[in-house]
């Protein structure tokens, strides 16, 4: 089983993610790709195989008002190709997760054709590395707007009109609010878009009450058999948060502790709980876990040393 975390290297300084100057400074995919290979050599001074790549890569690239940074795929296909060699050298599994106003299945047509040029980017990035189809690119299933059964549909109709490549990728993650895990099922059902669990999202979005191993089951399988699923694991926060207060009539903020939100995510892993859903899961087939937690790398870490301890390898 194969660890990875989401874009920050938390575990070494000076580490970027991505060229995240403003547009007039003139940010360049080509400083993005040197960042990425000083990630790669701490992921291998770290032993870790999983990485997910920041989708703010290539700077403006589908920004309909800058279009100097249209052209940036193509001005650094050399440089990809080499990232790409170097990635599958070290054995890396990479993956991109578009932000949540990436919408495929909004009623707005902007909003849906904006969602689509961005899908493109992600894959073309993804297909000039040379990567398998293990390099999966991740979306929700977006909003309901007043019609739930409608909207899973408008996902399946514009998921099957995508470019191939774009669809050899995208794969549906159920989410907190809106998708359940049976409701993307209804949608790989009808288009075949594989699926993507995630625990913490499932524990706050469960009304049927199905445990762990249920859903697994129903979403590992939807994968191709010769591409290792992914899950998202992370442990809820448990601890108070500091939250700001402004008095109406002086206007003064205070700071006060609030409990914390069912949807936050914890600095750490909890391993009795990472435990249980390997237990939980165990023996339906073999999957890479993406950890979402705040301590990133870090958290990483903190887990393997742990899951060592009790007798649990990983990657």
């Amino acid at each position: 089983m194969g660890l990875g975390f989401a874009v920050k290297v938390l575990g070494k300084e000076g580490l970027k993610s991505n060229d995240s100057r403003r547009w007039q400074s003139d940010p360049r995919l080509s400083v993005s790709i040197g960042y990425l290979h000083r990630i790669f050599d701490y992921l291998q001074e770290s032993g870790i195989t999983m990485y997910r790549i920041s989708s703010e890569i290539a700077p403006y690239i589908t920004h309909p008002d800058f279009p100097q940074f249209h052209r940036q795929l193509d001005e650094c296909e050399e440089e990809l190709a080499c990232l790409g060699l170097r990635a599958r050298e070290l054995g890396l599994r990479l993956s991109m997760h578009p932000s949540q106003y990436i919408v495929l299945n909004s009623p707005d047509e902007r909003i849906y054709a904006s969602a689509v040029r961005d899908f493109v980017y992600h894959a073309r990035f993804l297909d000039l590395m040379g990567l398998g189809p293990e390099a999966v690119i991740v979306t929700h299933g977006g909003g309901v707007y007043g019609d739930k059964t409608a909207a899973i549909q408008r996902f399946v109709e514009r998921y099957k009109r995508l470019p191939e490549n774009v669809r050899a990728r995208l794969v549906l993650e159920n989410d907190e609010k809106n998708y359940t895990v049976p409701d993307i099922v209804q949608a790989h059902e009808q288009c075949g878009v594989p699926l993507v669990l995630d625990n913490l999202h499932h524990r706050l979005n469960n009304p049927n009450g199905l445990g762990y191993r249920e859903v697994a089951q129903e979403c590992l399988r939807t994968w191709q058999t010769d591409v290792t699923p992914k899950v998202h694991f992370s442990s809820a926060r448990t601890e108070a948060r500091t939250v700001n207060r402004r008095n109406r009539k002086t206007g003064e903020v205070t700071q006060v502790q609030a409990a914390p939100l069912p949807s936050q995510h914890s600095d750490w892993v909890d391993a009795d709980e990472f435990v249980e859903f390997l237990e939980a899961t165990a023996g339906i087939r073999d999957y890479d876990v993406m950890l979402e937690q705040k301590q990133k790398d870090l958290a990483l870490l903190k887990l393997r040393a742990d899951l060592a301890q009790r007798g649990i390898t990983t990657r």
